[in-house]
């Protein structure tokens, strides 16, 4: 404990002193005894804001790397055009698609049959008899007398088929329409139906169900619907037209341009970790060092992840990054040339593949060293830093805790002896009073005015 000279004036004076501040100061070395274990602690916190947002930038490069190594994922994205969208449409090429051109003549579009009955004046008459679709006969009671009700009867039997009621200047049809296109589809319908003032009512075709007839490279192919995904691999596209002997050339392409977004992410994460990194080699606006200027941790993140750019197998006639056309700048930071990325596409789209997806590939590499810098547990290089941090800082409280501890109860009993002591020099005057008044009173000598 320090020495804490008192200044309370003449032992006389009656004043004493200032219990409080005298406190402080007897205590103020021994809380000078915490300080270095608190800024070592703010330290430590300052470390633990850079270390969330590097594990932060790291995740987010995981994550953009994971985009180029999904085998069903940007790679596998494909594009599609025609030739004449008059005649036919691409809707989809899915992941199963290969890039390639393909020769299509449509012969004859796909119908969907459809039959409708002879008109009668009336919509509301009566009618009366059965008539029987695909089968199912529907016998006329007072449930579906009219146009209108035997429609809402079809409908509500679902047996694959469309019934409306169609009304123009010649009276009202029942129009029923297959609800399978092409062939498979063809109605079959036998009517004894009959109206109150109509008489019979037929039914006549209105389309012949039929499948369409087309060739894809050569080969004939069928199709119950213009929507024809059975010819090309992959690929959906959609019949507007026949024009026999027109051919339509259908291109299916590698989605480039998804792909250079892909790759475009993947540099933008890396730089932000790189540029997280470059930050804390410097000192701050104040001239004091970033939090983990020197840190070991930060010093291995930057050597695995630079090196890793380098490393892992090639494939084929791509062996390096800078292929792809991504440079590294003088600060450790990267580039990337789209001009050259899409020439490797258009003529090696295979090989880069490999580079990225292929195991032991650069970007299979890089995704293994990223697993060991980040945040995942139990063996990320920013998880056991953050882990060790906890750990220090554990302590740290704890000692700050318990001399806390220490410092309060010394607090109080020093409090409580100087209250004391310095009662007692408050009451020295009186005290000295009472000595003089009985020593006039002894001696008959007035100690008060001098006699």
């Amino acid at each position: 404990m320090g020495t804490v000279g008192l200044s309370f004036g003449a032992a006389t004076s009656g004043q004493g002193f200032d219990v409080a501040s005298t406190v402080t100061q007897i205590q103020a070395s021994e809380q000078a005894i915490e300080t270095p274990w608190k800024n070592q602690l703010t330290a430590l916190q300052a470390q633990d804001t850079v270390f969330t947002s590097l594990g932060t930038d790291l995740s987010t490069l995981t994550t953009s790397l994971q985009a180029l190594t999904d085998f069903q994922g940007v790679f596998a994205e494909k594009q599609g055009s025609s030739s004449n969208t008059d005649l036919l449409s691409l809707t989809a090429a899915d992941s199963t698609a290969v890039a390639g051109s393909h020769t299509v003549v449509i012969n004859s579009l796909a119908q969907t049959s459809s039959e409708v009955s002879s008109a009668i004046s009336n919509a509301s008459d009566t009618l009366s008899g059965s008539v029987t679709i695909q089968g199912q006969e529907f016998d006329i009671d007072s449930s579906d007398d009219t146009l209108a009700t035997l429609s809402a009867a079809i409908n509500a039997a679902d047996i694959g088929v469309k019934a409306s009621v169609i009304t123009d200047s010649s009276g009202s049809r029942l129009s029923l329409v297959s609800g399978t296109s092409g062939a498979a589809g063809q109605l079959d319908v036998t009517s004894s139906l009959s109206g109150a003032s109509s008489g019979a009512i037929a039914f006549q075709v209105g389309q012949t169900g039929k499948d369409a007839s087309l060739t894809v490279d050569g080969v004939s192919v069928t199709s119950s619907s213009n929507t024809v995904s059975n010819a090309i691999s992959g690929v959906t596209f959609q019949l507007l037209g026949s024009s026999a002997g027109t051919e339509v050339q259908v291109e299916i392409t590698n989605d480039n341009t998804a792909i250079a977004t892909a790759v475009n992410s993947f540099v933008t994460a890396y730089n932000a970790v790189i540029k997280d990194i470059n930050t804390q080699e410097g000192k701050d606006s104040s001239g004091n060092p970033e939090p983990l200027y020197g840190n070991p941790t930060l010093a291995m993140i930057q050597s695995q992840l630079t090196g890793s750019l380098f490393a892992g197998a090639a494939s084929g006639s791509i062996n390096n990054i800078t292929q792809l056309g991504i440079g590294m700048n003088d600060d450790g930071t990267l580039t990337l040339n789209a001009d050259t990325l899409n020439g490797a596409l258009n003529s090696n789209f295979s090989d880069v593949t490999g580079f990225l997806q292929n195991s032991g590939s650069f970007a299979q590499t890089m995704a293994t060293t990223l697993n060991n810098l980040g945040t995942q547990a139990p063996n990320g290089a920013v998880y056991l830093a953050q882990q060790q941090n906890s750990a220090q800082e554990a302590a740290l409280n704890t000692d700050i805790s318990n001399e806390d501890a220490v410092l309060a109860a010394q607090k109080t009993q020093l409090t409580d002896e100087l209250n004391t002591a310095n009662e007692i020099l408050q009451s020295i005057p009186s005290q000295l009073n009472e000595v003089n008044e009985m020593y006039s009173a002894i001696t008959g000598y007035n100690t008060g005015n001098g006699g």
